[in-house]
């Protein structure tokens, strides 16, 4: 477990980040992911069976960060790709157009990472993601992220991830997405 010591009137409490059992807190999680990604109760309730799902596969993990009392302020889960996932399916031919297809074997998938606004700008999204895939077996690493300069890919950037594809669209999200791969181990910065 990695602990992380409070830094001023925004995080008061250390916060630890270490397994979480995600089927058990996945309303906990999935408050979080509402306030850090702006969903509604309908789009909520649709990514609980997802992520449900999501843990039956094989392979699939999942790290919180929890303050001492307890409360889940951040987490991450992925598990190692299979092309026969739907997010696969998607996004193969944006890869494939950019001869990038290859990233959909041997790579360690980053489903969700979110920490709650409070908890933000202080690292914790950092240690979940560089500690969930210190512990891949793959050699590397692909997630997808909405197509905008944001905090989110700024800190895939930093961590060594590139673009692969850009302008993915999925069904039904509003916005275009970036998806993304870095080699493992991550950057340290």
């Amino acid at each position: 477990m990695l602990r992380f010591p409070g830094q001023g009137p925004r995080n008061p409490d250390d916060v630890v980040i270490g397994p979480l059992d995600l089927a058990a807190r996945v309303d906990e999680a999935l408050a979080v992911q509402a306030l850090a990604f702006g969903l509604g109760a309908d789009e909520v309730a649709v990514r609980r069976q997802i992520v449900l799902r999501h843990l039956t596969y094989p392979g699939a993990r999942a790290l919180g960060a929890t303050t001492p009392q307890g409360r889940l302020v951040g987490f991450v889960y992925g598990m190692p790709n299979n092309r026969a996932h739907w997010w696969s399916t998607v996004v193969e031919p944006y890869l494939r157009a950019r001869g990038n297809e290859q990233w959909l074997d041997d790579s360690f998938v980053i489903t969700e990472l979110h920490v709650h606004p409070h908890y933000q700008n202080h690292g914790i999204g950092r240690s979940l993601i560089t500690t969930i895939t210190d512990g891949a077996t793959e050699p590397r690493s692909i997630l997808s992220a909405i197509d905008t300069d944001s905090p989110a890919r700024g800190l895939y950037h930093s961590l060594g991830y590139e673009d692969l594809a850009r302008q993915v669209l999925f069904p039904s999200a509003p916005k275009p997405y970036a998806v993304m791969g870095a080699p493992l181990p991550l950057r340290s910065r």
